[in-house]
């Protein structure tokens, strides 16, 4: 049976408190997320790292002490292996994080000794983007020549409009729609909320909001090709996360929360970026956000799970791995060439859509 290896990749977290420093300072010395000279970024990393430890350990306290991250990724790695295996295909999903345990290089290593003889590289981020797949990508390269890593292999650097993925997630949507509906007390909007970027990253030529506001439309069109023939949704895509001092992606979802309370609306928040649970949405959205709300006065706030191992979602991956496969060995998107405009000059695939 021919051996493929499909490696996860995915942000990572502190598995204890202990790990909620170094775990900052992986994140904040990474060149793609801090971007100064390199002289600079130690000093510098070091510095934002000591400043956020305590309201991060506040943060992971309220999830026990550590982030829900990697078993919730190893629960889909499993469901993913059962829909990809075949009578002659062994799978073996993987796990590569970037910022803590497992780090590519060792992961790398457990497929070198497992003997693949493919590799497919599946980044749990629909929406590329240089700070996210990109940096994944480059340290996976980097270990994998290391330790000599020499197989083919597939790399699907987005899936933001995989036709599959977003009827599962409209489906995952309406669900949650349908349920908020039976109790909201006003009319709901909904609030795509994803993860913010600096607004200079973008204005370089990342593709992130593009991709992001793209899987939006097509998401509210599955929603209303599934819903009631005359139905209107409220709806608006905004920004979470924001960490630095420099001006990020508007709206903010803080800004869109008190727009809606403005508005005498509830709001419904769907984490459209994020494909698994973790600090952001457990902490920021379910707490956090919940706690501005009812300041503001919001009639009802509700919030649309992540996708986790969700049946239809893992379908969806299975389907998506399945198709780039078919189109053999290198980088390719969701539809197989360029997915994104010309002027998006951090698309990792060359030719201009």
């Amino acid at each position: 049976m021919r051996k493929l290896a499909v490696v996860l990749f995915n942000l990572g977290g502190p598995d204890r408190p202990e790990s909620i420093k170094p775990f900052l300072l992986n994140l904040f010395s990474d060149p793609a997320i801090l971007r100064v000279p390199f002289f600079i970024r130690p000093l510098l990393a070091q510095i934002i790292a000591r400043a956020r430890v305590k309201p991060a350990t506040e943060n992971y306290a309220i999830l026990g002490g550590k982030s829900p991250l990697l078993e919730l990724t190893r629960d889909q790695a499993r469901a993913l292996e059962a829909a990809l295996a075949g009578p002659e295909l062994e799978v073996r999903c993987f796990i590569a994080m970037r910022y803590w345990h497992p780090f590519s290089d060792e992961t790398v290593a457990e497929v070198v000794d497992w003997g693949a003889d493919e590799v497919f590289l599946l980044p749990l981020y629909p929406h590329f983007s240089t700070t996210t797949t990109g940096s994944s990508l480059a340290a996976w390269r980097e270990a994998a020549a290391k330790l000599g890593l020499a197989r083919p292999v597939t790399t699907l650097c987005c899936w933001f409009n995989d036709d599959s993925y977003v009827v599962a997630t409209a489906a995952i949507v309406r669900r949650s729609l349908e349920a908020a509906r039976q109790t909201a007390k006003a009319p709901l909007r909904i609030l795509f909320s994803a993860h913010g970027l600096p607004e200079t990253i973008v204005h370089k030529g990342d593709p992130y909001q593009y991709q992001i506001e793209s899987t939006v439309r097509s998401v509210v069109d599955a929603m209303l090709a599934d819903g009631a023939p005359d139905e209107v949704l409220d709806w608006q895509v905004c920004y979470q996360s924001r960490a630095t001092p420099q001006k990020w992606l508007d709206p903010s979802t803080e800004s869109a929360v008190e727009g809606a309370a403005r508005d005498g609306r509830a709001v419904l928040v769907v984490p459209i970026a994020f494909v698994s649970e973790h600090s952001e949405t457990l902490v920021e959205l379910d707490v956090e956000y919940r706690e501005l709300a009812e300041k503001m006065g919001v009639p009802g706030y509700y919030r649309v799970p992540a996708q986790n191992d969700d049946p239809g979602f893992i379908a969806a991956l299975a389907r998506a791995v399945s198709k780039a496969r078919d189109r053999g060995p290198g980088v390719c998107s969701f539809a197989g060439d360029r997915a994104c405009p010309a002027k998006h000059r951090d698309c990792p695939m060359r030719n201009p859509a």
